[in-house]
């Protein structure tokens, strides 16, 4: 099963293993962090649900779910 950064749970961390997105979105993610190997932590989401935030390389990133489903996780 693929484990992907917008199914992860609020306070669950995971590992980066690939970034799905190609061009300008991926290139700003890596720029962000999400690159393979990086530990990355759910930290909370808008009362909507939409963005949530993550902790990744010290940095907290606030990613909407549509560009988080991209991000493949270990």
């Amino acid at each position: 099963m693929d484990l992907t950064l917008d199914s992860l749970p609020e306070g669950g961390a995971g590992i980066v293993s690939r970034v799905r997105w190609g061009g300008e979105l991926r290139a700003r993610l890596m720029d962000l962090g999400f690159t393979p190997g990086a530990r990355v932590e759910c930290l909370f989401s808008a009362p909507s649900g939409d963005p949530r935030a993550y902790l990744i390389r010290g940095s907290v990133i606030a990613l909407r779910s549509s560009d988080a489903g991209g991000i493949q996780l270990n």
